[in-house]
C-alpha cells in the first residue's frame, strides 16, 4: 500500500502544521463519492453519507457538492450537516435510544426519522404529530470486522421480522404512515452476500407488510483495504442489488427510491495520519517504537483490535521488527505489533494509512492530550487547515470555575 504524498511532503507539513497531523485528500474523496453515486442503474436511487464516520464539515462540504445526502446518528451530526450547507431535505436521523427533545429536534431539521424500536416509534409519533416515519429493521443476518460492528442479528438495533406488523399498527394508531425501512448488517465487510441476502429480506419484508414504504435504505458497511486485503467489487454489488429492485418491481408493482448510506467506503483511504517517533527501546525481547499517536486520537486497535498499514519516512535500507506504540499511560496503547519497518530513530516521520473513518471522529482528550489538527490536500495540490489543533485553553474552557 503506498501513501498519497512524499516522505519530504510529509515532513514538510509537520514542521508547519505539528505532530501528530491528520491529512486528507480531496482527489480520492471525490473518486469514492462518485464510485457510490454510480452503484446503482435505478433511477430512484441515491446514497448518503454516514457522518459518524468523518464529521469534519469541510470534508462534508466536499462529499454534499457530490450529490451525496446525510446520515445523521444524532442531533449534533444534524448541526454538523448543517453547518456543511445540507438542507432539511437531504438528512435522514437514524438514531437509537432517543430522548424526547431529540425527537422533536429531529423532526424539525430532518425529512424523516427512522425508530429503531417499537417504543421509539411510539414515543417518536406521540411527541412529536408528524404523520410519516421510518423504522430500522432488523433482518436477522449480520457480518463485519469484528462483533462489535456487527449490528444485524443479536444486537441491540431494530426491529425483529415478527414485530413489524405491530410496527404498522403503532403508526396507523396514530394515523401516520411508516414511508421507509431501514436495515444495517454491519461494518467493513469484504464480501457482500451476507448484505444483499438482508437487502432480500428487507424487501420481502417492505413486500408482506410494508404498503406504505417509498424510500428502502438497505444501509452501509461496505469495506476498505486495510492491508493486502482483495478490494469489495462495487460494481458487483451495485449489479446485485440493481436485479433484487427490478424482480421486487416485478412481483409488486410498486416503484420505490433506494439508499444506501456508506460512511468508510468515502473518508476511509482519503485519510493519513501522521507521527513522530519519540523513542526506541527494548523490553522483555519487544522492540518498541514509542510516537506521539495515542489512542486518544486513534484508538481502532484498542476498540476492536484492527491494525493499520504503516510506513516511515526513515532513510534506513536496514529493517527491524518493531510494536509501534502511542503515548497513553495504558499497556494497551499499541497501534500494532511486531511488524518489519526500516530501522527508526527518534524524530522520523511514521505515516498510519487508511485512517479517514473512525479517526479523528473517535478523538478524545484522554489523558489531557491535545487532539491534533486536520489539513486538506486539494485537487489543485495546495494545502488547507480544515481544523485546528487543540491547545492547552480546550482543556478547561467548558469549566465555569476556571473561566
Amino acid at each position: 500500500m503506498q501513501t498519497f504524498l512524499s516522505k519530504e511532503v510529509y515532513e514538510q507539513l509537520i514542521s508547519v502544521y505539528g505532530s501528530p497531523l491528520y491529512v486528507y485528500d480531496e482527489t480520492i474523496l471525490r473518486q469514492r463519492c462518485r464510485e457510490i453515486r454510480q452503484l446503482c442503474k435505478d433511477p430512484g436511487f441515491h446514497p448518503q453519507y454516514s457522518v459518524k464516520a468523518n464529521a469534519n464539515i469541510e470534508l462534508l462540504k466536499i462529499i454534499r457538492s457530490e450529490g451525496i445526502h446525510a446520515d445523521a446518528m444524532s442531533m449534533g451530526e444534524v448541526v454538523q450537516e448543517e453547518a456543511a450547507g445540507y438542507t432539511k431535505d437531504e438528512i435522514v436521523v437514524c438514531s437509537n435510544n432517543m430522548t424526547p427533545p431529540e425527537m422533536k429536534f429531529a423532526a424539525e431539521h430532518a425529512r424523516i426519522t427512522i425508530l429503531d424500536s417499537l417504543d421509539q416509534l411510539e414515543q417518536y409519533l406521540k411527541t412529536t404529530g408528524v404523520k410519516q416515519a421510518g423504522i430500522r429493521v432488523n433482518p436477522g443476518i449480520g457480518d463485519g470486522h469484528c462483533t462489535k460492528v456487527i449490528t444485524g442479528g443479536n444486537t441491540k438495533f431494530g426491529i425483529p421480522l415478527a414485530d413489524i406488523p405491530k410496527a404498522q399498527k403503532i403508526a396507523h394508531d396514530f394515523n401516520a404512515s411508516i414511508t421507509i425501512a431501514h436495515m444495517h448488517v454491519g461494518s467493513q465487510y469484504l464480501d457482500p452476500s451476507n448484505f444483499l441476502q438482508a437487502a432480500e429480506v428487507l424487501l420481502r419484508v417492505v413486500e408482506q407488510w410494508l404498503p406504505e414504504v417509498t424510500e428502502v435504505d438497505f444501509g452501509g458497511g461496505f469495506g476498505v483495504p486495510y492491508h493486502d486485503e482483495k478490494r469489495l467489487d462495487i460494481n458487483d454489488i451495485g449489479k446485485d442489488l440493481d436485479d433484487l429492485i427490478m424482480d421486487f418491481q416485478r412481483r409488486t408493482g410498486r416503484k420505490l427510491s433506494f439508499i444506501v448510506e456508506p460512511g468508510r467506503y468515502l473518508v476511509a483511504e482519503c485519510g493519513e495520519l501522521i507521527g513522530t517517533v519519540t523513542s526506541i527501546k527494548q523490553n522483555s525481547g519487544t522492540l518498541y517504537a514509542g510516537t506521539d499517536l495515542g489512542f486518544n486520537i486513534m484508538m481502532r486497535h484498542v476498540l476492536y483490535g484492527s491494525t493499520h498499514h504503516i510506513v516511515t519516512t526513515s532513510s534506513s535500507d536496514q529493517t527491524a521488527e518493531y510494536t509501534v506504540v502511542g503515548n497513553i499511560c495504558e499497556t494497551g496503547d499499541i497501534l500494532a505489533e511486531h511488524i518489519k519497518l526500516p530501522t527508526l530513530k527518534p524524530g522520523d516521520q511514521v505515516i498510519v494509512l487508511t485512517t479517514g473513518a473512525y479517526g479523528f471522529s473517535m478523538a478524545s482528550q484522554y489523558n489531557g492530550r491535545l487532539r491534533p489538527a486536520e489539513v486538506l490536500h486539494q485537487e489543485d495540490g495546495s494545502f488547507r487547515l480544515i481544523r485546528q489543533r487543540d491547545t492547552f485553553d480546550s482543556l478547561i474552557h467548558q469549566l465555569p470555575s476556571l473561566l
